[in-house]
């Protein structure tokens, strides 16, 4: 079943299925997901070919099927060149890979609608994606997945930034109230790569967005923010809050290497790992 159908087929089950008023009363067991991250095919090559980017993808996925996730989420820059034709078939091809038992959701990044989005590159993405926000359960688990390039650079996206906004504050509001054991945020762009006092920039979120963002994450009780972007990893605390940046699927930078990282969640909380793809497990304990 293609990417973006069983997307649909999952958010349909999720609010007329299971109900997010019944979360508090779901089972909390112990799961894994995986995150992959700027798998940006194109860009070993400078767009000249994908090979190297799809080999990476490739064998991702068929260690996704192997390990059994309760999902897969790829958090941004799914191509190099916005808009690439080519690119975004190939990507949603590997992705059409993925056993339909695992549940698949793909977020964009600043590759997929330009460093400056515009209405026109949202829509382009969204009718080849679906959505660019959205939130999904697991049990006890919620995920909210954002469009941070709509936070990162809002200019020409203002109204579109403005209702993401107000969407994201309701799914936050909602999943307190309904006693989510874990609200897991995921984003292309971290709020920040080392410090919460760090400047803004490329890599980062800026200042004034993070400090919103920082506000109702701590009200809301969100403990993990999971991002990529930076094409290496990278680990940060703000109070009880970790920003984890997660290592690229596709071409890393600065030295590190190519992986995926591994989350097992349990009633005591969330650990993971990043795995270079040399070294992944044979399988994924939960009795931990």
């Amino acid at each position: 079943m293609p990417v973006l159908r069983r997307l649909s087929v999952v958010l349909v089950a999720v609010v007329f299925g299971l109900g997010l008023a019944g979360l508090a009363a779901a089972p909390a067991a112990p799961f894994f997901f995986i995150q992959l991250t700027d798998p940006q095919l194109g860009m070993t090559t400078s767009n000249a070919d994908f090979a190297q980017e799809t080999a990476n993808v490739e064998f991702a996925v068929a260690t996704a099927n192997r390990l059994r996730p309760a999902f897969v989420i790829v958090t941004g820059d799914l191509v190099n060149k916005t808009g690439d034709g080519p690119q975004i078939a190939e990507y949603q091809r590997i992705l059409g890979k993925l056993d339909p038992a695992i549940r698949a959701y793909s977020i964009p990044g600043n590759h997929d609608l330009g460093n400056e989005p515009t209405p026109e590159t949202l829509a382009a993405y969204t009718k080849r994606f679906g959505p660019d926000y959205f939130s999904f359960t697991v049990g006890s688990f919620v995920g909210i997945a954002i469009d941070s390039c709509l936070i990162h650079t809002p200019k020409n996206v203002r109204a579109e930034a403005e209702k993401q906004d107000q969407w994201f504050r309701a799914e936050l509001t909602r999943a307190r109230h309904d006693g989510a054991r874990h609200i897991v945020v995921f984003q292309h762009h971290p709020l920040f790569v080392n410090d919460m006092a760090e400047p803004g920039g490329y890599e980062n979120i800026p200042p004034d967005a993070r400090t919103r963002l920082l506000d109702l994450f701590r009200e809301a009780g969100v403990r993990h923010v999971f991002a990529g972007h930076y094409h290496q990893n990278a680990l940060a605390r703000a109070g009880d809050l970790q920003v984890v940046t997660t290592g690229p699927i596709g071409m890393p930078l600065r030295g590190a290497k190519s992986g995926m990282r591994i989350a097992v969640v349990t009633d005591a909380g969330i650990e993971h790992r990043y795995y270079d793809l040399g070294d992944l497990p044979n399988k994924v304990a939960l009795d931990k």
